[in-house]
């Protein structure tokens, strides 16, 4: 998620201060790799279990280091794990609840992405929050204007383990990011709505591993910006 589109450009120069100017919210076990103390010099947030005092630290946290910070970019994995831990977990739960099986994406948690809407997008020129009954504190904010949706497509469908993460090396492979791009008052505020769109989101995902694992391409022109 970022503040304006003219951030999503960027020249190579510019990594270096994109970087400085982004948080990123994780699971604990990364605090124990090799950038785990970089992470938290930086201020990125670590989850460790996702309850109600969760929500109150991660609120607080984004105050503390996002806002004072002047941060401009946050990146949130909503599926909440690793993937070869909550694949079965999110299978069962998708059978449960009629949602398609999917195989090489889980299915999305809702607490993280719904608290950083609701602390970190503006209300709109109507009143309304375009996230959530987000509080600004700073006048002149415009929170977060945008949604960038990656998609991460591994050599033969294989991620790095946790493993690699602490060894800190792996030999050198190609890795293909599909980006999509929604602005953030397309994004429902309501829990049941929210949590639906991102099941949407997560259902296309599927759609472009599965074409992509099986031509070594993703599909050209998927879906549209606003879909």
């Amino acid at each position: 998620m970022c503040k304006s589109r003219a951030e999503n450009k960027m020249t190579s120069s510019q990594n270096g201060q994109v970087v400085r100017q982004m948080m990123w919210l994780m699971d604990h076990i990364f605090k124990y790799t090799n950038f785990g103390i970089v992470s938290l010099i930086h201020g990125d947030f670590f989850i460790r279990q996702v309850t109600y005092p969760f929500y109150y630290f991660l609120i607080e946290h984004l105050e503390k280091y996002y806002r004072s910070r002047n941060r401009k970019w946050i990146v949130l994995f909503p599926e909440g794990g690793f993937l070869r831990k909550r694949r079965e977990t999110s299978q069962a739960f998708a059978k449960k609840n009629n949602l398609p099986f999917l195989q090489h994406v889980t299915l999305p948690r809702l607490g993280a992405t719904q608290v950083i809407l609701k602390t970190l997008v503006a209300p709109q020129e109507n009143g309304t929050p375009a996230g959530g009954d987000a509080v600004i504190k700073e006048s002149k904010s415009k929170g977060l204007q945008w949604v960038i949706d990656a998609t991460i497509a591994y050599p033969k469908g294989e991620p790095i383990d946790i493993q690699t993460w602490i060894l800190g090396y792996r030999q050198p492979t190609v890795t293909h990011v599909h980006y999509r791009i929604f602005p953030i008052k397309d994004v429902p505020a309501e829990p049941e709505a929210l949590s639906q769109w991102l099941y949407q989101r997560f259902i296309e995902k599927e759609d472009l591993l599965t074409h992509f694992y099986e031509t070594e391409v993703f599909p050209e022109a998927s879906f549209s910006l606003s879909s």
